[in-house]
């Protein structure tokens, strides 16, 4: 087996996408899955099931949205940024407290910010408990989309990046904004961690998700030439005292493994067709996908309609330990039917491929909420 294919099995595993329940069944597992990961990003988009839920359903078979509900509620994750919105495990909230600490006082997340109205917004949560943006509705100002938010929207959204609020819930998809002293559970870290702490956070969180990473990867869309400096000495440090060495998957890009993991034994890859998300934690990083699979995926979805090659939201097919095409689905739910509109195949699979994959079309369909399928052509 050569080095790259060795290298896609052990991140494979490592996303739990290699075997079925991975992680287990139920609650927990999910909890363990996005231990595993270090976050699931929440997405908006409901052409097919939301992202968040399509990524633990990718790993946890028997996955439920009320999982996801429960474990919030039980204060076992936290809605905050990653590289976007997403759930984190609770046990990380004190790597969030950077980013907060830099847009409370050092810059804002929003050009212009009220700070008489966030006075009062806390004023008002401490008094009458969680609120959601519409308890702050004005009838005198009317937005007429989601992209002109209201005064009083732009501060909870400023209150909530800057760490002085916390999303306790949400009510369907509306946050539910209460103070962190109500949110957080009392055995929390909440010592801001030092550059160095967070710069090893940052290589731990990486490697235990993937495997092995660049620098890049694991200092993606995180700012700043400190954090940077830090995390490489972070890796020289580890290197030197050898608990890691460096390797290359073949395609000139330098990148960072357990001496261990490289010698351990690959894991299996089995004749299984997984169809994921767009913001699934394996691909999101496009470069990495190009480097590690070969394979150049974009979405599609924010490109006008004459650019796009492969559809509105297609999505990603991986077949045993490559990303063999792209498939792009619509769900319509009142009638119960998953439209195909298209299906790109990169690469000619064995005689296996085609069961596989009516078998996770068919498994696609009911997580959607359709039990008709129509179209499935290829090109």
């Amino acid at each position: 087996m050569s080095l790259a294919s060795k290298l896609r099995r052990i991140t494979l595993d490592r996303q739990g996408l290699l075997k079925s329940n991975h992680f287990g069944r139920g609650k927990n597992a999910t909890l363990r899955a996005i231990e595993q990961l270090g976050y699931v990003q929440i997405d908006t988009i409901s052409v097919v099931e939301r992202a968040h839920h399509h990524v633990i359903w990718s790993r946890v078979a028997n996955y439920r949205p009320q999982f996801l509900e429960q474990l919030v509620r039980e204060r076992k994750l936290f809605e905050y940024w990653s590289h976007a919105a997403a759930w984190l495990p609770m046990s990380d909230y004190r790597f969030a407290l950077p980013r907060m600490r830099k847009l409370n006082g050092e810059r804002d997340w929003f050009e212009s910010c009220d700070r008489k109205l966030q006075r009062e917004i806390i004023k008002r949560i401490e008094i009458e408990g969680p609120l959601r943006a519409r308890d702050f509705e004005d009838p005198k100002h009317r937005s007429d989309g989601w992209w002109e938010w209201k005064p009083a929207k732009q501060a909870l959204e400023q209150l909530f990046m800057q760490g002085e609020l916390m999303v306790s819930g949400r009510d369907g998809f509306q946050k539910v904004y209460d103070l962190p002293e109500r949110v957080l559970p009392d055995w929390v870290d909440t010592r801001e961690p030092d550059i160095d702490e967070y710069a090893e956070h940052l290589i731990d969180s990486t490697l235990r998700a993937h495997g092995f990473a660049s620098q890049a990867t694991m200092t993606y869309l995180r700012k700043g030439q400190q954090l940077r400096a830090a995390v490489r000495h972070g890796l020289e440090a580890r290197i030197e005292s050898e608990k890691l060495v460096t390797v290359d998957p073949g395609n000139g890009a330098e990148v960072y493994i357990d001496p261990e993991v490289l010698e351990s034994r690959a894991p299996r890859s089995t004749a299984q067709v997984r169809i994921l998300s767009p913001f699934d934690n394996a691909i999101i990083q496009r470069q990495r996908g190009r480097e590690v699979f070969g394979f150049d995926y974009q979405i599609e979805c924010y490109l006008p309609e004459a650019r796009r090659e492969y559809g509105y939201f297609c999505l990603p097919v991986l077949y045993r330990d490559r990303f063999i095409g792209r498939i792009d689905c619509k769900a319509h739910r009142k009638n119960g039917q998953l439209e195909v509109k298209a299906m790109h195949l990169e690469d000619v699979p064995d005689e296996t491929f085609d069961l596989a994959f009516a078998q996770a079309l068919e498994a696609f369909a009911s997580f959607n909420g359709c039990q008709h399928i129509s179209g499935a052509c290829r090109t």
